[in-house]
């Protein structure tokens, strides 16, 4: 599929000399999810703001549908939505007038059907007439969203989209997410939830430092970088690891009740046969066999301590 947003080399230092962004380079396809990981200060709003146009790079360009964000600011613009961090809202204007009127800085017509699907769509409809300061915090994400929506961009940044809200409400915001992909929306995320990014993401990218560790395919990203671990419960604890296992990657815990191995899902062999066969010939007795896949939240703990070091 195309790239509906091209990054290249995209870099940003503040007066006060801070780097923010170091030569970032990106391409997003239309129509996908992309989650952004990264702890605080890793330059993900910065390049949010970046690309829509919030900031001004220091150097290197960014497209987004063909339109350069700077020397095509409008362009570019009117085909991205963007969801802040901070929830922002006039308290005391009517839910569907506060979507109106963002349509109307896009400078679209009125039209209240296409307002009436993006409330339905979001389940707001129901809310159409309250005033923004009487919903809760996950009905007012939704109407941040409903905002973005309402120029009908074919791009959507959400930035920390489910900050403070509660998990149900959260699991609710990424059906949200799913629909709009469904219509042909493009998406960006940033996240701290590595289960958000699990969960609804095809690509997942990881930025620290202001600079890109990584950008992968989330399954591709879990068959690679993760890893198995067996856990070997013994009948009877042992002090210490046999010496006839000492060439194998092992570790004693539970007090000595269990032997844990770590293996490689990408090689061709796991070794696991072999490692039983060993075990028994040292005359440990096996109770139970337990294995583990390494999560995001794994992968990117290590790829963070990695780009840090």
């Amino acid at each position: 599929m195309a790239a509906i947003v091209d990054i290249r080399d995209l870099r940003k230092v503040y007066s006060g000399g801070f780097e923010a962004l170091k030569g970032v380079s990106l391409s997003i396809e239309e129509g996908e999810i992309l989650a952004l990981l990264g702890p605080n200060g890793a330059g993900k709003t910065t390049l949010i703001s970046t690309i829509c146009g919030i900031t001004n790079p220091s150097s290197g360009q960014v497209l987004v549908g063909g339109h350069d964000v700077v020397k095509d600011y409008r362009g570019a613009r009117a085909i991205i939505g963007l969801v802040p961090q901070e929830i922002s809202l006039e308290p005391f204007t009517k839910v569907k007038d506060t979507v109106a009127f963002s349509r109307g800085l896009f400078g679209k017509p009125r039209d209240d059907a296409a307002i009436e699907k993006i409330l339905k769509q979001l389940s707001l409809w129901d809310k159409r007439n309250a005033r923004t300061v009487e919903l809760s915090g996950g009905m007012k994400r939704r109407v941040l969203i409903a905002k973005a929506l309402s120029h009908d961009p074919k791009v959507l940044f959400l930035d920390e989209p489910t900050a403070g809200v509660d998990v149900e409400l959260r699991k609710d915001m990424w059906d949200v997410v799913a629909e709009l992909k469904a219509l042909g929306v493009t998406i960006i995320l940033t996240t701290h939830y590595i289960e958000e990014a699990e969960a609804i993401a095809d690509r997942v990218g990881v930025i620290n430092g202001g600079q890109l560790l990584l950008v992968e395919e989330k399954d591709a990203l879990m068959q690679r970088l993760g890893q198995k671990t067996l856990q070997i419960e013994l009948s009877e604890s042992v002090t210490e690891i046999p010496a006839a296992l000492a060439a194998y990657d092992l570790d004693l815990v539970k007090d000595g009740s269990a032997l844990r191995y770590t293996y490689d899902t990408r090689a061709e062999s796991t070794g696991i046969t072999r490692l039983l066969a060993a075990i028994s010939e040292a005359g440990l007795h096996l109770r139970d066999l337990q294995t583990q896949q390494s999560s995001l939240e794994d992968i990117f703990v290590g790829l963070v301590k990695e780009g840090a070091a």
